[in-house]
């Protein structure tokens, strides 16, 4: 029997007793399903954050500093993130750039380097101290990187590039002792493009220039690869054995000097570098907290390779491409066709992606770039003034001396925040 006090005004009424065990069951009731849609919520948050902590290898303590490392290969990767200060402050959130340009090579492509490389020997398409020499066909960047291993590992390099790439680039791979050879810029189409130069030169590597790719001559000497894309061949007289062939012959072939392109637009290698390598460091250094990630693409291997990975364990990240004038992929990504509006009839200029941007952008699709399509939620096209701009700010502010690709990155990350709202905190990860 619940109290009541007798003495009260007449405009004043007691609920009847029925009334108020009702209001108290449904205070009771509201109370319990509160609490146990909390649980519930905590419940299915923990689930997730253990299964997410089920594939993360808690990150090992590194003192790089006490360790002796083999040569200047043991200097690619492992890389920090640093914190872009000023961006991070003005915007409320932390952009963190994955420093590979403090690898040996100064650049990203030292991980590609390396892997196309390592996975050739691996497979014996490749032995060193044989004078087999590699060819490549580079803006610059993936060939400083194929010459800086290529003379450390044992092997020469030949390396054929556009004639309109920075001269420094020119500089640092000559003093690496590369071959360098500079042709006039030309679409993959062309048999002259630098790419498909760089393809020719391995196939008809020890049998002359006079000697055509299809010729039967440069044929029999190609060595079955993986990938049709890469070429492999030897000096060798002897390459398809049988049981009557002598130890001499089998010597022959594998001492042998080789030609191997690595072709880094189309070879898996590429991807995989950044799949086992990048990606799970930037996993690790962020400890899985990370809300976006931003990439330009070149080859198209580092975002394809990083974002498949940390898709893979937050499916919810944000991954976004960072596109310069006159590449197609900006359009591909948001309209699903490769067109630049540069290209159409009467406005083309004398390059296909004629910016003061190098590194990143291109007007195909590459194995490579087919790998990063399904996973890039947005892109953005990043001007030459706001790459210039961008380099310039990060001089004066936070001492950072960056190439345009690295800034084509950040303005990207700007517009990415912008663009989502983004001002509590959230971490976007990107490459310099």
């Amino acid at each position: 029997m619940l109290w009541l006090p007798q003495n009260l005004p007449s405009w004043v009424r007691w609920p009847s007793q029925s009334t108020t065990k009702h209001v108290i069951f449904g205070i009771i009731i509201g109370f319990s399903l509160s609490l146990t849609t909390t649980s519930l919520g905590f419940y299915y948050q923990g689930r997730r954050r253990r299964r997410i902590a089920e594939k993360f290898k808690p990150r090992p303590i590194e003192l790089r500093s006490d360790e002796v490392i083999s040569g200047v290969t043991g200097l690619i990767g492992n890389t920090p993130l640093v914190r872009i200060n000023s961006l991070s402050d003005a915007l409320g959130v932390e952009i963190l750039g994955k420093a590979e340009f403090l690898n040996p090579g100064g650049s990203v492509k030292d991980r590609v380097a390396l892997r196309m490389i390592e996975d050739a020997e691996r497979i014996g398409l490749l032995r060193p101290h044989t004078g087999s020499r590699i060819f490549e066909g580079t803006v610059g960047s993936t060939g400083i990187s194929i010459a800086t291993i290529a003379r450390a590992k044992g092997y020469d390099a030949t390396i054929i590039m556009p004639d309109d790439v920075a001269r420094e680039k020119v500089a640092a791979l000559q003093a690496l002792n590369a071959t360098v050879e500079q042709v006039r810029p030309a679409s993959i189409v062309d048999k002259k493009q630098y790419v498909n130069l760089a393809r020719q030169r391995a196939a008809r590597f020890g049998r002359g220039d006079s000697i055509s790719e299809s010729d039967p001559a440069v044929q029999s000497h190609l060595i079955p690869s993986p990938s049709s894309s890469v070429v492999v061949s030897t000096t060798a007289l002897h390459v398809d054995f049988d049981t009557n062939d002598t130890e001499e012959e089998e010597e022959d072939y594998l001492t042998k000097p080789r030609g191997f392109f690595a072709d880094q637009f189309e070879n898996r290698s590429n991807f995989d570098a950044h799949f086992e390598g990048t990606g799970p460091e930037i996993w690790r250094q962020t400890n899985g907290h990370i809300d976006a990630f931003v990439s330009g693409a070149g080859t198209g291997g580092t975002i394809a390779g990083i974002g498949q990975y940390i898709k893979t364990l937050d499916e919810n990240i944000v991954v976004a491409l960072a596109d310069p004038e006159g590449s197609g992929l900006y359009n591909k990504v948001k309209h699903g066709v490769m067109f630049d509006r540069r290209e159409s009839e009467g406005t083309k200029r004398r390059h296909q992606v004629d910016t003061v941007v190098e590194g990143i952008g291109i007007n195909r699709l590459t194995n490579n770039i087919d790998h990063a399509l399904p996973i890039i939620d947005d892109a953005f096209r990043i001007s030459d003034a706001e790459a210039v701009s961008m380099s310039r700010y990060l001089v004066q502010h936070d001492g950072l001396f960056l190439g345009s690709s690295s800034a084509c990155n950040l303005v990207a990350c700007i517009k990415l925040v912008r663009r989502l709202g983004w001002a509590e905190g959230q971490t976007i990860v990107t490459i310099l």
